[in-house]
């Protein structure tokens, strides 16, 4: 079973509606299919009731949509990093001739906001800063609500959010946390195969985006969000994983996937619900390394709720890796200059919290092993 930050474990459930017959993509089934996705995207981005964002799916990787994210802004972007996905966003940029400035953290740790605030009144006027919610590279969480509060002093500076590793596991509140544009694939927290993606845009985002020269044809965020809200998809679109979007997300609007006692619970009371257990396998997580003399990387604070990467400290991380998955579990290793360093524990998704304690009793005896 993956307990790994990504791809996550899927229900049986869900592979099965991958299974569902062929359909033209030109039909009313296809119609049919997207407007089941409508009612629930909202609750993942967290919109405000009257809001006014735009929520897509398009058939592509979250990296596809990092790069379209920066199709639709002006030059002049500063790049908040402060890991490996926050480092490709940069890298992105740079290699779409923006104007780059970087603001860089160590790995596991977060940019003080002062430093941010400091850099976009002496460095600016940028058309867009960059960040990731959840750094799935180092569980490290940014947290939307400090940069929401520094953004409100630059009003003409568009926010870009990957909450990648965020959606379905912790609330994004898309409109009150002051975001543009966010994407996502659905591969971490919504517990679905990867190959789409799913973005939300604000309307000054569009509007921005509408007057930017030479933005492609595949990319292009305009395109693919006006086709969405058209149900008239710019490209054929992956339909198996859309049955499968569709299906997930009606089920976590239903409670389907959440724990007995809440499985009364429906709509935004759900989703809620959804993010309260995401919360209680991280505090779990946490207890369970702290009884080992084992640290998270980042501050508990900045710690993510799908996500812990945790200090390999007295552990050999390959050895661990191995004793668990002799109990039929997967656990990720540290990504890039962290491998061997820290491991990963991904604890989102329709992982169960009883799951979980299985888990947590298979590292137990691999580490006395």
């Amino acid at each position: 079973m993956l307990w790994i930050p990504g791809p996550t474990q899927v229900r049986p459930e869900l592979l099965q509606e991958m299974a569902r017959p062929a359909i033209g993509h030109r039909t009313q089934a296809m119609t049919d299919l997207i407007l089941r996705l409508d009612p629930h995207l909202p609750f993942a981005f967290g919109l405000e009731e009257n809001s006014s964002a735009h929520p897509a799916v398009h058939s592509t990787s979250a990296t596809g949509l990092m790069e379209a994210s920066l199709i639709g802004v002006g030059p002049r972007i500063l790049c908040l990093v402060n890991g490996a996905f926050s480092q490709r966003w940069a890298e992105i940029a740079q290699q779409l001739g923006k104007d780059v400035t970087v603001l860089e953290a160590p790995w596991g740790e977060v940019a003080p906001m002062d430093s941010v605030a400091q850099t976009l009144r002496h460095k600016g006027p940028f058309h867009a800063l960059t960040y990731v919610m959840s750094e799935t590279s180092t569980g490290t969480l940014t947290p939307p609500e400090d940069i929401a509060e520094v953004m409100r002093d630059f009003p003409d500076t568009l926010v870009l959010t990957d909450v990648v590793s965020a959606i379905a596991g912790r609330a994004i509140d898309f409109d009150a946390n002051g975001i543009d544009f966010a994407f996502a694939g659905v591969q971490k927290a919504f517990a679905l195969p990867p190959g789409i993606a799913v973005g939300c845009a604000s309307d000054r985002y569009l509007q921005q985006a509408k007057d930017q020269p030479n933005r492609g044809f595949y990319l292009d965020p305009v395109r693919f969000i006006e086709g969405h809200e058209e149900q008239k998809t710019p490209i054929t679109p992956a339909i198996p994983h859309y049955y499968a979007l569709a299906q997930q997300l009606e089920d976590i609007s239903a409670g389907v996937t959440l724990p007995a006692a809440d499985r009364h619970l429906q709509g935004a009371a759900a989703w809620q619900a959804r993010f309260d257990k995401h919360a209680r396998m991280q505090a779990r997580t946490i207890e369970w390394a702290r009884s080992h003399d084992l640290q998270l990387l980042p501050k508990l604070e900045h710690a993510s709720p799908c996500v812990s990467c945790i200090r390999s400290g007295h552990v050999d991380v390959p050895k661990l890796i191995a004793g668990v998955a002799k109990h039929g579990f997967t656990l990720g290793n540290g990504y890039g200059k962290l491998k061997n360093e820290t491991f990963r524990i991904g604890h989102m998704g329709d992982h169960t919290e009883a799951g979980l304690e299985d888990l947590l009793r298979a590292a137990d005896e691999a580490l006395q092993a």
